[in-house]
């Protein structure tokens, strides 16, 4: 597998309309995309900072993924995402190597990536994603 750059950074807020202005007066720049993933029952929020995005993550389903996040943790830091040439590829060598998978293969995510997580018990508690174009 090969990383070329961390994609993204997810970090689950309770409120986009709470956490946009926020980070829009922080970074110094505006939300360049909102975006609602049905399935996965999300709504996000886009920053570019550098090389690197920043997803504001909020559940629209308290039982979704998202949902559970918050009722269990609060709002933070969710996932980091790292972009590879080939998401099914990547899933296929990492399950060869050993690392257990939430996915087995991808799925579509926000921005039209193809998404896969990795579980955090064997990413040394990271919730990991890997995405590609």
């Amino acid at each position: 597998m090969n990383i070329s750059h961390i994609e993204h950074i997810g970090l689950a807020v309770n409120s986009l309309d709470e956490a946009i202005p926020f980070y829009e007066k922080m970074l110094g720049q505006k939300c360049y995309a909102v975006e609602e993933v049905t399935d996965q029952k999300v709504k996000t929020a886009f920053f570019m900072v550098g090389q690197t995005k920043i997803e504001l993550l909020e559940s629209t389903d308290k039982e979704g993924p998202i949902g559970k996040f918050l009722e269990k943790k609060g709002p933070g830091i969710h996932h980091i995402a790292y972009a590879v040439e080939n998401v099914d590829e990547s899933l296929k060598e990492l399950e060869e190597q050993g690392v257990r998978l939430i996915d087995q293969k991808s799925r579509k995510g926000a921005e039209g990536l193809n998404i896969g997580f990795l579980h955090p018990k064997s990413t040394l508690g990271v919730l990991t994603e890997i995405c590609s174009k």
